[in-house]
């Protein structure tokens, strides 16, 4: 049985440009970008990352410009989705798509007349030698895409084919941001690639590079016509700090980073032109090493769980505006309320709960001994760990101080390691960790979230670069129901699928669930108009991709 879907049946015709014809909310300001002579600057931040290197390597998650969010503005996916509306998807350099073959073959109808920055067609023979780089490099499969092959029908048609159903995949296989062949052939090693003069079918080029600030000014010849946003700055922040002092002074127009006191600090400074949204959207969790004392114990993770005090750190570490994992469901990991339908009643008494003396009593279970100095031992060794964290992550540094404070209550020598953004990602990736506070994995499905604390196919040796399982976990069952859920299109059983998965998370804790991470969001209104909110929330509004795109396709310059 063949199973079609168009993009263009999911929100709109094809053929009209992607944004203008197809928002869920079109309005004059959230329209296609076009060309309106208007000569305006957005400066925008999507985290701190202090001085950069040129690299705009779309494969890389250590290249600092990808930490800035400036490379998706260069390198077009397929499609785009909106995450807060699951379902939504908006065509882009692909307009339709065919399943067949059982969900092993997807064929693509890709867009006629795009062109690379440099002139270069992109077409579907581009589009066919790019997936099958992807196949050969597993270090630049970040998303583990069982690719068999990949072929061009014309220049419109590209086919893809895996070798197990992928009907789940399709976020992964569309996000692939699209590389020019003629360039790329020629770079060598695609994961080590710099990538020092990107060359996209994207909005935005590359204007001019520092190590304090990336400039990106729009592509004229872009399909969707020249956007009404004619320059992205990207200063290189070195922490919230500096970031938070940019945005209340009015220099930094757009930014995703946690405010402290958000009402007063931001919004107070002039509520008609400062706001904030704040949308959960994925699960952030404590990250354990699962391949090393003490973490590899799970009655010290069932200890951490409840040694914890999740409301404290939200109320105090994150300011009440990232809620704390909490009531039916919320030991699963689940983001709440945004999948409350995967919750069922087999899963919904996985609760998240704050229990001091039950840690210590599952500790003494588990053979540990309290020392003298006050925390517990297994022969001859402490139960000591550290929390690293980025010292520029304010918050992030708060919660694992939070953390350490009330774990040590319970018997357990925690310290904290603050250190740059570059060594914590390189740190995580290559499991060079005791434990990490790392945000979750957005998807359109719960299927996204666990794929990235789950799939031993994104995993690694220790040394290794990980793109997912960072902790290193291995469970022949979340595997199978992994690949049951990518493979299937039956709603029953990727919903049976997902229940088994919310039990091992809750029961072996591979990660330890803390609370619902939103898409920070924080902007000014005096000089573009067009942002989304959630009256219209045609996109989370964190400046980073790849939802930065859409949201500054749709913006307008005041006046």
């Amino acid at each position: 049985m063949r199973k079609k879907t168009t993009i263009a049946a999911t929100l709109c015709a094809v053929g009209a440009l992607a944004l203008g014809a197809c928002s869920s909310s079109s309005s004059s300001s959230s329209t296609a970008a076009t060309s309106s002579g208007t000569s305006s600057t957005l400066v925008m931040e999507s985290s701190p990352s202090g001085p950069v290197s040129q690299d705009f390597n779309p494969f890389s998650s250590t290249s600092a410009d990808n930490i800035l969010g400036a490379t998706n503005m260069i390198y077009d996916p397929l499609m785009q989705f909106d995450l807060l509306k699951p379902g939504v998807t908006y065509p882009w350099l692909a307009t339709a798509y065919t399943w067949s073959n059982g969900g092993k073959t997807i064929t693509f109808t890709l867009r006629s007349g795009v062109k690379f920055t440099d002139g270069e067609a992109f077409n579907a023979a581009n589009a066919a030698w790019e997936f099958n780089l992807i196949k050969a490099n597993a270090a630049i499969n970040t998303n583990g895409l069982p690719i068999a092959s990949a072929s061009a029908t014309n220049a419109t048609t590209l086919v893809v084919n895996f070798t197990s159903s992928v009907y789940t995949l399709l976020y992964y296989i569309t996000e692939t941001p699209m590389i020019p062949e003629a360039i790329w052939s020629k770079a060598g090693n695609p994961a080590t690639y710099a990538d020092t003069k990107p060359v996209g079918t994207g909005p935005y080029e590359l204007s001019s590079f520092s190590p304090q600030a990336v400039i990106l000014t729009a592509n004229k010849n872009y399909w969707q016509g020249a956007p009404k946003v004619s320059k992205l700055e990207f200063p290189a922040y070195d922490s919230n700090t500096s970031a938070n002092l940019a945005l209340e002074q009015g220099t930094l127009d757009w930014a995703g980073n946690f405010v402290q006191n958000i009402s007063t600090a931001f919004v107070g400074k002039d509520p008609s032109t400062n706001h904030y949204w704040d949308a959960p959207l994925q699960t952030e969790t404590l990250i354990p090493n699962l391949t090393a004392f003490p973490l590899n114990s799970l009655a010290v993770r069932q200890a951490i769980s409840y040694g914890v005090n999740r409301t404290t750190i939200s109320n105090v570490g994150e300011d009440f505006q990232q809620p704390p994992v909490q009531g039916a469901g919320s030991l699963t990991g689940i983001t709440l309320p945004l999948d409350q339908s995967y919750v069922t009643p087999a899963t919904s008494g996985y609760v998240a709960t704050y229990d001091p003396a039950k840690a210590k009593q599952i500790l003494e279970a588990a053979g540990w001994k309290m020392g003298s100095n006050g925390f517990f031992a297994l022969n001859g060794k402490t139960l000591a760990f550290s929390i690293e964290d980025p010292s520029a992550y304010t918050d992030f540094i708060t919660d694992d101080q939070i953390m350490a404070q009330e774990l040590k209550a319970v018997g357990m020598d925690v310290t904290v390691n603050g250190t740059s953004v570059q060594k914590w990602t390189t740190d995580l990736a290559t499991g060079n960790f005791q434990a990490i506070a790392h945000w979750g994995n957005g998807g359109p499905t719960p299927y996204y979230l666990y794929d990235n604390w789950l799939d031993t196919d994104l995993t690694a040796p220790i040394g290794k670069t990980a793109t997912g399982d960072y902790e290193r976990f291995n469970n022949a069952t979340a595997e199978a129901d992994l690949k049951s859920f990518a493979g299937t299109d039956s709603t029953a059983t990727q919903l049976s699928d997902v229940a088994s998965m919310e039990q091992i998370v809750a029961t072996q804790l591979p990660v330890i669930p803390l609370f619902y991470g939103v898409a920070w969001f924080e902007y000014n209104t005096s000089k573009f108009t067009g942002w989304p909110s959630q009256s219209n929330p045609y996109a989370p509004g964190e400046p980073t991709g790849p939802f930065n795109e859409i949201t500054v396709l749709h913006l307008t310059p005041v006046g």
